[in-house]
């Protein structure tokens, strides 16, 4: 069975599947998952359908890539716990990790947790930038290895799985994607903003219903 027609995007990465193979899954993701702006995420789709036509074999494509994925992101993580916020300053930049991005992030990274280090993967910037802003913000590494390990099955098992059932069909698949795209970005936008408000809602709630703190002066005496 023939290598199928890759559409769009992933046509670029036929040549380095068709020489690679395994390796440049496992290379691409690995060096994704530390801050390497290098299309990662592009490579597991595109093996994926290679697996769906025969071409590669989709269990070995999927363990490959949650090991390049997890040990990717632990390197991210020793490099913000060790490096530093010296070190991504210094070199952040060349990763599109600007001292201002690493600020908001980390913001949010304290405030939500282990809930981030799960999604994160499906978010593009902070897929890659998941485990050096953990690391910076000191988050003990077993709990960091537990959500990082949870992320990775579900985002390679998710792109791993479409890409798989896509196989021979990505050619009629893909301009129906790029169509739908557009009103699915839409979608998750408004999701998040309802999701954004309420919690500040609740927050501003809770903040307005607290009783005062501050102590009852003395009572003004009769004249």
């Amino acid at each position: 069975m023939s290598a199928p027609v890759l559409p769009g995007v992933l046509a670029d990465l036929a040549p380095l599947l068709d020489h690679w193979g395994y390796a440049a899954v496992g290379g691409l993701l690995f060096l994704e998952d530390f801050g390497i702006p290098v299309p990662g995420e592009t490579v597991l789709i595109a093996a994926a359908v290679y697996a769906g036509a025969g071409q590669l074999n989709i269990v070995a494509v999927g363990v490959i890539a949650l090991l390049a994925a997890i040990l990717g992101d632990n390197v991210g993580y020793a490099i913000g716990r060790f490096g530093g916020h010296r070190l991504v300053t210094r070199f952040g930049r060349y990763v599109l990790l600007t001292p201002a991005r690493v600020a908001r992030a980390e913001a949010f990274f304290n405030r939500h947790g282990g809930k981030i280090i799960t999604v994160a993967r499906f978010i593009e910037g902070l897929r890659q930038a998941n485990g050096i802003i953990a690391g910076l913000s000191e988050m003990p590494w077993r709990r960091f290895l537990a959500f990082n390990a949870l992320g990775a099955t579900l985002w390679v098992g998710t792109w791993a799985t479409l890409g798989y059932l896509a196989g021979n069909h990505i050619g009629t698949l893909y301009p129906a994607v790029q169509r739908y795209e557009l009103y699915l970005l839409a979608a998750a936008v408004a999701v998040l903003a309802a999701v954004t408000a309420h919690h500040v809602l609740r927050r501003h709630s809770a903040r307005t219903t607290q009783p005062s703190s501050a102590p009852d002066g003395p009572d003004t005496p009769a004249r």
